[in-house]
């Protein structure tokens, strides 16, 4: 079983225990959260496709923990001209235990 969720403006596939790195959201470590943009689901071979959502369908998990992403290097040049900028970058993710999926 697994589900097409839309979770703070991005979509994850998600089966149940699964862990899942969610753009960061507000809640604290343990907290638990319910996601219900739930955009198409499937329970062994069944295939649920909502118009845009399905009616009823809920994802519930728990907030583990806040972290941070990898660090991505951003770096400009301009080929002859002596311009050269390098910038670096570090996203904030939620890590979320996904517990149940209800259709």
């Amino acid at each position: 079983m697994y589900a097409i969720v839309n979770i703070a403006g991005k979509q994850f596939k998600v089966t149940k225990d699964q862990y899942v790195y969610a753009p960061k959201m507000q809640g604290e470590a343990g907290a638990s959260v319910e996601f219900d943009q739930v955009l198409l689901a499937d329970d062994n071979g069944t295939v649920s496709i909502g118009a845009p959502l399905i009616a009823g369908a809920k994802v519930s998990g728990k907030i583990l923990d806040h972290v941070r992403g990898d660090k991505v290097i951003v770096f400009k040049k301009k080929r002859r001209k002596g311009y050269k900028k390098k910038n670096g970058h570090r996203q904030d993710f939620t890590k979320v235990l996904i517990e149940n999926i209800v259709l």
